[in-house]
């Protein structure tokens, strides 16, 4: 049984309220551009996709985002630095604290139009104090439209690789997408999600038929696996991440590129390790150059303070996953800079 509660407005009727400034779209556009060539080879830069678990909080997410941007310009000639404003937060048991798109406020009942409010205020208050567009998680596809306008990276995460309405809206944008590998870790099904999401699709979607081109900028992130008796298997390792460019090249997909979860089942979700875990994919990018080639970047999860919390008191402490701190993160970005 359904229970109808809140009336959400379309996409298009919320962009109308809340439209993009036009001051922001040519930032929008070189930062998207900036994001494809590192992916692409259009550049040489690195990208890393930086910050929190979840976005629980306004106040302190831009302040993090504003500290970000500021350590932007200290490494813009090497890395393209990308903060996670994550606003929706997959469950494994289906219960918890679901992300801003559902809860505006953490400690209150879901409000969703709200939260499609605070997301896009979230994100538009962001690119004016960093000048970064962020990165988010598709976690419902029919929902991406609220806020796709204003990111520059989008992820299809681990238990919705396999989903084909992931796969087919993810055809659709027109920005980098990044599917992680199914929770098992299977390698096929990793490359099969990110061939259809750079194939053309014809599929129904809010009421309509539509038709994509297919988005060439698909591509692939590792975030390890997790076996039938719940342990984690990392997939960082150089074997596997060559088992994943000889996959690409069979496959003869276009852009072919992997980015690097440090955290989640890399790390066992111990995340001080992501520092080792990115020192040990730079030695690997040294030493071989095909390597080198295939490996674009880093997603790492970062906020003000280290660690995490079951309930919201420390400000700028994760809610969800625990978290590298500020002075941690900006010493491991330093590092890459100089190693890439």
């Amino acid at each position: 049984m359904f229970t109808k509660q809140i009336e959400i407005p379309s996409p298009a009727e919320i962009l109308d309220k809340i439209p993009m400034p036009a001051s922001l779209k040519k930032i929008k556009a070189e930062r998207d551009k900036l994001v494809s060539d590192a992916l692409t080879g259009g550049s040489d830069k690195f990208l890393i996709v930086v910050g929190p678990c979840s976005a629980h909080r306004q106040e302190p997410v831009l302040d993090y985002v504003e500290k970000l941007g500021k350590l932007s310009e200290k490494v813009k000639d090497k890395l393209v630095l990308v903060p996670r404003l994550y606003t929706n937060k997959p469950r494994t048991r289906g219960v918890g604290y679901k992300g801003m798109f559902s809860q505006p406020d953490p400690s209150k009942s879901e409000n969703i139009l709200k939260g499609i409010y605070a997301i896009r205020e979230l994100n538009i208050k962001a690119i004016e104090l960093s000048g970064l567009t962020a990165a988010d998680e598709m976690l419902y596809p029919e929902n991406i439209h609220y806020v796709e306008d204003l990111l520059s990276y989008i992820a299809v995460g681990a238990r919705s690789s396999e989903n084909q309405m992931h796969r087919q809206v993810a055809s659709g944008i027109d920005v980098p997408v990044g599917v992680k590998n199914p929770m098992n870790g299977s390698v096929l099904v990793l490359l099969n999600s990110i061939y259809a999401a750079q194939s053309g699709q014809v599929f129904k979607l809010n009421g309509w038929q539509v038709k994509t081109d297919g988005n060439p900028l698909a591509h692939a992130i590792l975030r390890g696996a997790v076996d039938g008796y719940g342990n984690d298997i990392p997939n960082f390792h150089y074997e596997t991440v060559m088992q994943v460019a000889e996959g690409y090249k069979k496959a003869g997909m276009k852009n072919p590129a992997i980015i690097i979860d440090a955290n989640h089942s890399n790390s066992n979700k111990h995340f001080k390790q992501q520092i080792r875990i990115c020192e040990e994919v730079m030695q690997n990018r040294l030493y071989d150059k095909e390597f080198k080639n295939i490996v674009k970047g880093f997603m790492i999860e970062s906020f003000l303070e280290e660690g995490n919390q079951t309930e919201d008191k420390v400000y700028g402490k994760s809610i969800t996953d625990p978290c590298l701190g500020w002075c941690d993160t900006e010493r491991l970005i330093l590092d890459i800079a100089e190693k890439v």
